[in-house]
């Protein structure tokens, strides 16, 4: 098992090369508007959150991801911090309720994962990316298809990116990087809230 998580970190590793190098969302940017079902059947829509808070939105890649785990999990120790600064957490992915549903398992995550059907919003935030087809076989070798995780197969992955949206709807902080491995923590978001 351990071997299989290292050889899918590395195989993570090597996307990098088909992502774009920076965010197309920058601070102090109009963030874009997104609507999508959350883990209780909810609808869920930025511009009403951003009526009365502000907006952390992080994307991740999957439940088969320990990095994004481990990532989501931190966040959660953090949610009673970020909502008294008054602002609320939304994690967004390409996977499918039901691979969802294992990765609140995995993290205890509270806070609403949105499904990111036919990835609409990783689009409009400009961090999707397509795995590359000889990498798609590999994934593919160590139990990891994208077209069950995802429930379709257009193959796209959101790179790992933190943005903090203010109640006036403008960026006030990114974290973009396509080193999966970077990711942003709590302490440096609170700085921003």
């Amino acid at each position: 098992m351990k071997i299989l998580l290292v050889t899918a970190i590395f195989l993570t590793s090597l996307t990098s090369f088909s992502q774009k190098e920076q965010s197309s969302i920058l601070v102090g940017q109009k963030a874009p508007m997104f609507k999508a079902m959350d883990q209780y059947g909810k609808t869920i829509a930025s511009d009403e959150i951003l009526k009365n808070e502000q907006l952390i939105v992080v994307f991740y890649r999957g439940q088969w991801c320990p990095y994004c785990n481990k990532h989501l999990s931190h966040l959660q120790d953090h949610v009673g911090n970020f909502k008294k600064a008054g602002a609320r957490l939304v994690a967004i992915t390409p996977e499918t309720t039901m691979n969802v549903s294992k990765t609140i398992d995995k993290t205890k995550a509270e806070y609403s994962i949105l499904h990111d059907v036919d990835s609409k919003i990783m689009k409009q935030y400009g961090v999707d990316f397509v795995l590359p087809e000889k990498l798609q076989k590999k994934y593919k070798e160590y139990g990891i298809d994208l077209v069950v995780s995802n429930g379709n197969d257009d193959q796209t992955l959101p790179v790992p990116a933190t943005y903090v949206i203010g109640k006036d709807g403008i960026v006030k902080y990114v974290q973009y990087d396509p080193d999966y491995k970077n990711r942003s923590n709590a302490k440096e978001i609170l700085k921003h809230l």
